[in-house]
């Protein structure tokens, strides 16, 4: 925070409104490449209604933007409560701080829950666009399965129904060779558990920032309330 009651916090309080407009910044970004990113965008795309994926690829896009542009605009209120000395704008900035805090609980929650939805829905839209390519059912699922395997670097899968290799030759990248270490399940298993981690561990930290958020901004409000009945202590208008 910018600081001009000088006596009651001190100036280096200013980092900490960059901190949150970076943490909102950050996440807003996460939220960009999840959406938009290659690998998102293709099971998305093949995806049906059915499938649990399609919402969930949304809902966090649009969570993400939102909480991002909370968090942002508390900093900013907060920044902008503190050059004026406004207990107004302090409330709305602890307002925003609690808004941000009751949206990343259930979240994180959720994530703790549902460890393994996003994952499960993305290897079924994966399984169902195989089986239609090995049953030859349809041609253009031949071509979604072959940016899958582009995308992700993996060859085919291990199926109980039958033999795929002549699947894996018609849809693999040229010059990759099927075996254990390429089978795509496991390769969409590792690429989303290192995301989803890394997703959690931001979770964790705006968790943090917002409860600290939160501290900050009720001392600045008993600050500056408290601050205004010293200036009128002792005064008297004589008539």
């Amino acid at each position: 925070f910018v600081c001009t009651l000088k006596e009651l916090l001190p100036c280096k309080s200013f980092p900490k409104t960059l901190l949150f407009q970076l943490l909102g910044l950050s996440i807003a970004t996460l939220s960009t490449v999840t959406h938009y990113g290659l690998h998102f965008t293709l099971i998305s795309n093949v995806s049906l209604d059915s499938n649990a994926y399609r919402v969930i690829h949304y809902t966090a896009f649009y969570f993400g933007i939102c909480l991002s542009m909370t968090l942002i605009l508390a900093a900013l209120l907060s920044s902008a409560a503190t050059v004026r000395e406004s207990q107004c704008l302090t409330a709305m900035g602890f307002f925003c701080f609690a808004l941000a805090f009751c949206g990343l609980i259930p979240a994180a929650c959720w994530r703790y829950t549902h460890s393994t939805e996003v994952e499960d829905s993305m290897m079924d839209v994966y399984d169902l666009v195989y089986e239609e390519v090995r049953r030859n059912t349809s041609s253009f699922r031949r071509h979604e399965l072959i940016a899958i395997h582009e995308a992700f670097l993996c060859c085919g899968k291990h199926s109980p129904f039958g033999d795929t290799t002549n699947v894996e030759n018609n849809t693999c990248p040229p010059g990759q060779v099927h075996d254990e270490g390429q089978d795509c399940l496991q390769e969409i298993r590792d690429f989303l558990k290192k995301h989803m981690d890394f997703v959690f561990s931001l979770l964790g930290i705006a968790i943090g920032f917002t409860v600290y958020g939160m501290i900050l901004t009720s001392f600045l409000w008993f600050s500056i309330h408290f601050s205004s009945n010293l200036y009128r202590k002792g005064k008297y208008i004589l008539r």
